[in-house]
């Protein structure tokens, strides 16, 4: 890690997939893992290329059942180019001598670089130097230029590249047992002496998918053609010294893109208008600057180099290309197959950040959500009650996705899967559109698409909710919190847990703004709303009621996980880790002993600390009070240590979560934290699932770490509000962002100071709130203005 470049040396075949995930390329439309274009998918390696959301449904009999599952479609692989000296065999690092090898990402300009230098004995070297984009400025566009020098001989040098679509979707061991065969009716074709084709369909959702591919080299081309893939070879001749170069430069369509008659005529018509790649990387560079310009980032030392390959991931899964496509946030970005490529509830994690750099990513990520609106509704009809019921894994269509079984790798034992029973994903969605709309002034949405939705989830958890007699409070019974740990009480006959906190002051939030909402819109598209969804004022009568009625379970002086949380066992933590050292899966060590997480107060990942996550200090002592409830300093202060000791951590985002919190409630171990948070992914922490994907909430999440948790900075009443908590270890940095209309805002924060500067502009001043004092500050206008304490 050297600022701008990421950096593997050595070949290390145990660590093959961990730098393919991180040296995965892509443009916000499809991605390409970062694996070496002469080798095979085999246990070694995976080359996969993912299409934004294009996926397929298969079903396959396993442990008794029929088990169905949409996957994100491994899409035809058009990495491979593989190469040997006449008469020798193949080259890879696996099969031959390797003298040097090393793989640089370079983080500025969105190129892959790879050198090898081959032994072919007797003295004989063969060096290798490749340069690979994903193209960023035009989105189905890819290239590969790679050249060869012979060192001590001369010789005919055998090349041969295709297309392949015999892939299958199996990059995930744990699911191998399902089918993962996505792609069927293949053909393949050339046009003229330089470009071959390959187009097929996906299997049931009949996605097409056309391939073009155009090779340069310095010698005649000819093609090859086989049931599933295509190719062409060439021959150079080498002399010692001399460089021979191969360019591969592909077009890549599905029927799912707009603005093309057909995907394989698109790709056939794009590849050969494509110029040569000296240009391509030209246009590809322009890109990146101006995503770096408006995603600006200035942390020092390790910490801002980490962020920086954050960054990177980010924008290359959801870049302004993503704008124009009906996608979601998937949860392991366009970098590999853990989760099927499924979207959670990750955009939590991830929108916020977006919201203030790129809105109109963040707005096409909810339109995602409210084109799926009528299918949550559905949903919620499907259990009997009313409003928008959005699935904890969505895909294609908006159906829920969640598997009902699933493999503990550490019994071989398939399991019962209620982790569909997480309805917080619809308060994660209205709180999304919240946050956009402050962000970004966005009115237009928030009166139409965002108001439909944020009515029919607040409709749901009114309807959800139930009247308990005895406690004088409302209830939502049989859910599970974000702690996917706990799925029933101990000897339970039926899945689900009452009143989880997580749950229930998310949805009393959602019930209020709501509300508010619905005060604010004008009086026309009000009656429109009510009309169209049969909104009445006693519909609304009881939202008020059941958002201040919520029950929210308390022991010991804390805040309970659920209702009953606080009669659980305690675990023998010390001795747990002392026989196992990692326990972040703790669920699954304790299934593999036949025991279960139920029965202890152990939690995989942040729970109740989310809502510290997700509201400031005095947006949460509010929220508990319209509740009824007293949330005092010290009952969050004892509440955050509860947890605190009683998590694994089994997830990337627990660290983040945690951090942020502390970063105002114990600043002093928040650095721990922030650096799990940091070091998730390219440590590979939770052992072994970084090689299946990023863990794209937590990169996003550690952006939105320095952007908001630290600075304090909150969207609201028309305002950028501020209350900046340095922590020794990063107590300086900067960042711009775009805030309804200004762009590159900048924010720079200094040990005791503040810095605001607007860039000119005919818009209004923008208003900053501190702690202590409010402040304008106008286009054109820099303000230093000195931080209380």
């Amino acid at each position: 890690m050297t600022g701008w470049t990421w950096e593997y040396d050595g070949y290390e075949p145990a660590q093959e997939r961990l730098r393919e995930s991180l040296c995965t390329l892509g443009n916000g439309y499809f991605a390409t893992r970062g694996a070496l274009p002469e080798c095979a998918a085999d246990d070694v390696h995976y080359p996969g290329t993912y299409v934004a959301g294009c996926y397929d449904r298969l079903t396959t009999d396993i442990a008794g059942r029929r088990v169905e599952n949409e996957d994100m479609v491994n899409a035809p692989n058009w990495l491979p180019l593989r190469f040997r000296v006449a008469g020798l065999p193949w080259l890879t690092p696996d099969t031959a001598e390797v003298l040097d090898h090393g793989q640089v990402l370079h983080l500025a300009s969105g190129l892959l670089e790879r050198r090898t230098r081959y032994a072919l004995g007797e003295g004989r070297v063969l060096s290798v130097r490749q340069q690979r984009l994903v193209h960023m400025a035009d989105p189905h566009l890819a290239s590969l230029r790679t050249e060869f020098t012979a060192e001590g001989f001369a010789g005919d040098l055998d090349v041969e590249a295709a297309l392949d679509a015999g892939v299958t979707n199996s990059g995930v061991a744990r699911y191998r047992e399902l089918d993962g065969r996505h792609l069927t009716r293949v053909h393949t074709g050339s046009v003229g002496p330089d470009t071959v084709w390959l187009r097929c369909r996906t299997r049931t959702s009949d996605v097409r998918i056309g391939m073009a591919a155009r090779l340069s080299a310095d010698a005649p081309v000819t093609d090859w053609h086989e049931p599933s893939r295509v190719g062409q070879r060439t021959r150079p001749g080498l002399r010692p010294g001399r460089t021979v170069t191969v360019v591969k430069t592909v077009a890549l369509h599905t029927s799912r893109d707009p603005a093309i008659s057909d995907p394989l005529d698109a790709a056939i018509d794009r590849v050969g208008a494509a110029p040569g790649f000296d240009e391509l990387l030209e246009d590809h560079l322009t890109a990146w600057d101006q995503l770096w310009r408006r995603a600006e980032l200035d942390v020092d030392g390790e910490a801002g180099d980490i962020l920086r390959l954050h960054l990177f991931h980010v924008l290359q899964t959801l870049s302004p290309h993503t704008a124009d496509l009906d996608v979601g946030v998937p949860a392991r970005g366009l970098h590999g197959e853990a989760y099927r490529g499924h979207v959670f509830w990750d955009e939590l994690f991830v929108l916020p950040y977006l919201d203030l750099h790129f809105p109109e990513v963040s707005r096409a990520l909810l339109r995602y959500r409210h084109r799926r609106l009528d299918r949550a509704c559905a949903a919620a009809r499907a259990l009997g009650r009313r409003g928008a019921l959005y699935p904890w894994q969505s895909g294609s269509d908006g159906r829920e996705e969640t598997q009902e079984l699933h493999l503990n790798p550490r019994s071989g034992r398939w399991l019962p899967d209620h982790s569909r029973l997480q309805r917080h994903v619809g308060s994660a969605v209205a709180y999304n559109v919240v946050q956009y709309c402050e962000a970004s002034g966005d009115a237009e949405f928030l009166h139409t698409k965002g108001a439909e939705m944020l009515l029919q989830i607040a409709r749901f958890w009114a309807d959800t909710a139930t009247w308990d007699e005895r406690l004088g409070r409302h209830r939502v019974r049989g859910v599970m919190g974000p702690d996917e740990y706990h799925d029933a009480y101990p000897g339970a006959s039926r899945p689900g847990l009452d009143d989880n906190a997580y749950t229930n002051v998310t949805a009393a939030w959602v019930l209020a703004r709501a509300l508010d909402v619905l005060r604010t819109l004008p009086e026309p598209r009000r009656r429109e709303l009510a009309e169209r969804t049969g909104l009445d004022q006693g519909e609304l009568e009881q939202w008020e009621d059941v958002s201040r009625t919520l029950h929210v379970p308390f022991h010991d002086g804390v805040i309970s996980q659920f209702e009953g949380y606080g009669a659980l066992a305690e675990l023998d933590w010390e001795g747990y880790r002392e026989r196992y050292g990692d326990i972040r899966r703790l669920d699954r060590i304790l299934e593999a002993e036949g025991d279960t997480v139920n029965r202890y107060q152990a939690s995989k990942q942040a729970d109740v600390l989310m809502l510290g996550y997700l509201f400031s200090p005095a947006e949460l002592r509010a929220l508990f009070g319209r509740l009824g409830y007293r949330l005092d300093d010290d009952t969050w202060r004892r509440t955050v240590d509860h947890y605190l000791r009683r998590t694994s951590h089994g997830s990337t985002l627990s660290g983040l979560v945690h951090g942020w919190v502390l970063a105002r409630a114990r600043r002093t171990e928040a650095w721990k934290y922030c650096q799990e948070a940091l070091r998730g992914d390219i440590a590979d922490l939770q052992g072994g699932t970084t090689e299946e994907g990023i863990h794209l909430g937590a990169m996003a999440g550690t952006l939105d770490l320095v952007q908001r948790g630290l600075t304090g900075l909150e969207t609201r009443e028309g305002a950028l509000w501020l209350d900046p908590v340095p922590l020794p270890e990063l107590s300086s940095y900067g960042f711009s962002l775009r805030y309804q209309g200004h762009w590159g805002v900048r924010l720079r924060l200094e040990r005791g100071g503040l810095e605001v500067r607007v860039p000119p502009s005919d818009r209004s001043p923008i208003d900053i709130r501190l702690p202590d004092r409010a402040v304008r500050v106008s286009p054109g206008e820099t303000r230093h203005l000195p931080l209380p304490g």
